[in-house]
């Protein structure tokens, strides 16, 4: 692309003074694009994990049938993301008119103003360049959104200013849809918007002419309409109407990660963890566990599924998760931070507000039902990573009376010396191959998951006041006896 072309005559003779490259539409620009990535083996949408063979395929057909389209899922599914990714599909920069509102062609310029300027100037006609980002429009639709807020609306300013009628296009002040003219333009929440403004979209998608206060204007805009919504029975704001739906040429249905490990590595990629340079290192079990909190709660019936569990859960959790192990290790002058099972449960308000409860949620509270879905996900952790050792000694201990109460804000080295009077839980953590000997850190953050496992099984308990004890107690733990003399730190 000649950078230097700056008037009508000098970008005449570059590349874009080919009709076919100018007379080339947004859609054939990025079904263009899309496909020598294609042939070149290049990923069109990288950073979009999980969607490889469902999601993906289907929007890549989109673009090469030249489609406008929706994407139809619940919320946290990456679907604003996907929009804002399409971008990358057009062309670095693109020559507009200078001066005008909608992006007009140099070549073939829609608005009345750009034609009287090219109609003046001829070769002299000034040029301006726009990159990629720039041709990206996106809104969220409320249902205050307004037929000015999308297409525009008479200006008595630009009237009284330009001497114009009001019947005059050059008194138009352009909403959002013309101003993204050769290019994308994005509406987030798509049911929520009223429908007469749906109604004024589809107008637009079929007919290319719009209406402002009366004033009928033909305004062929090129541009690529895609769209998000959440499934119209999510709930009663609205939908969309027959008319637009039926204009829209796909429908692709997006989903939540249909496997821990797809989960996981979503999680790490989105989470925020670079945490001023201190030295930062987080379990895998405890990334582990942080996610099957997401899929318990998708599967918890007191959970309203038709709203759904964001991805945002888990994403929200691992960093209040590192910042309560960061606040433990600035307090106390520790060098590493590395999380432990407890620090999930310090971090319960990272997931109480992105539950949508069904009636009998709702009774017993977010904050149980959180604590719950912590218990089981710590449990189906402690399967998948200890279920086949032998905890009978560790067990034993506490049935014969054995207790031990560790702070959450305790020295790792303090508490591993707590931990140590466990017959067999170094043994355990050893054979499960969840941290090195050598490491107090991780070998404290291990030793809770068993722990916190063995209590999620209900063979040993975790009261308040107490700490860890046996299961069932049916009397106070007589400290000192049966296996040794446990370390109360309170």
């Amino acid at each position: 692309m000649d950078h230097r072309a700056r008037t009508l005559g000098e970008l005449k003779q570059t590349e874009w003074g080919n009709p076919a490259r100018h007379r080339r539409t947004v859609k054939q620009e990025m079904r263009h694009n899309l496909i020598c990535m294609l042939e070149e083996g290049h990923e069109p949408f990288a950073g979009i994990v999980g969607f490889e063979d469902t999601v993906l395929p289907s929007l890549i057909n989109a673009v090469l049938s030249q489609h406008n389209f929706v994407l139809l899922g619940l919320r946290g599914q990456a679907k604003s993301r996907i929009l804002r990714a399409l971008v990358g599909l057009l062309d670095e920069e693109m020559p507009i008119l200078t001066g005008s509102e909608i992006n007009d062609n140099p070549f073939h310029p829609i608005s009345k103003y750009g034609r009287q300027l090219v109609e003046a100037q001829g070769d002299d006609t000034p040029i301006d360049w726009v990159l990629r980002e720039q041709r990206y429009v996106e809104k969220l639709a409320t249902p205050d959104v307004t037929i000015a807020d999308i297409i525009g609306d008479v200006d008595p300013i630009k009237a009284a200013r330009g001497g114009h009628l009001l019947s005059d296009e050059l008194t138009i002040h352009y909403g959002l849809l013309p101003r993204g003219n050769r290019g994308i333009f994005a509406i987030n929440e798509l049911p929520d918007l009223a429908g007469k403004i749906q109604v004024g979209l589809f107008n637009i998608l079929e007919e290319g002419d719009i209406q402002i206060k009366g004033y009928p204007i033909r305004l062929p805009l090129d541009v690529v309409m895609v769209f998000t919504a959440n499934p119209e029975d999510y709930t009663a704001r609205g939908k969309i109407i027959t008319p637009l739906k039926d204009r829209l040429g796909s429908e692709i249905m997006t989903h939540y990660p249909t496997t821990l490990e797809l989960g996981m590595k979503i999680t790490r990629q989105e989470a925020w963890t670079d945490r001023d340079g201190r030295q930062l290192e987080i379990p895998q079990f405890i990334l582990e566990l942080i996610e099957r909190v997401a899929f318990e709660a998708r599967a918890d019936k007191r959970v309203d599924r038709r709203s759904g569990v964001s991805q945002r859960l888990p994403i929200s959790l691992v960093e209040a998760v590192l910042s309560n192990a960061e606040r433990r290790c600035i307090v106390n002058k520790e060098k590493r931070v590395v999380p432990r099972v407890t620090d999930v449960h310090a971090s319960l308000p990272a997931i109480t507000g992105k539950l949508e409860l069904e009636y009998e949620g709702e009774l017993q509270g977010a904050e149980k039902i959180s604590m719950d879905i912590v218990k089981r996900a710590t449990g189906a952790t402690f399967d998948n990573h200890v279920g086949s050792i032998d905890c009978t000694e560790i067990v034993t201990w506490f049935d014969e009376g054995g207790a031990l109460k560790i702070s959450r804000g305790e020295r790792s080295d303090v508490c591993l010396k707590g931990l140590s009077v466990i017959p067999g839980l170094f043994t355990v953590v050893e054979a499960a191959g969840l941290a090195p000997k050598k490491d107090p850190s991780a070998m404290v953050a291990a030793s809770e998951l068993v722990l916190e496992g063995l209590v999620a099984k209900k063979q040993i308990s975790s009261i308040e006041e107490i700490g860890y004890a046996r299961a069932i107690p049916d009397r106070p733990p007589s400290f000192g006896s049966g296996g040794g003399t446990p370390n109360l730190f309170t």
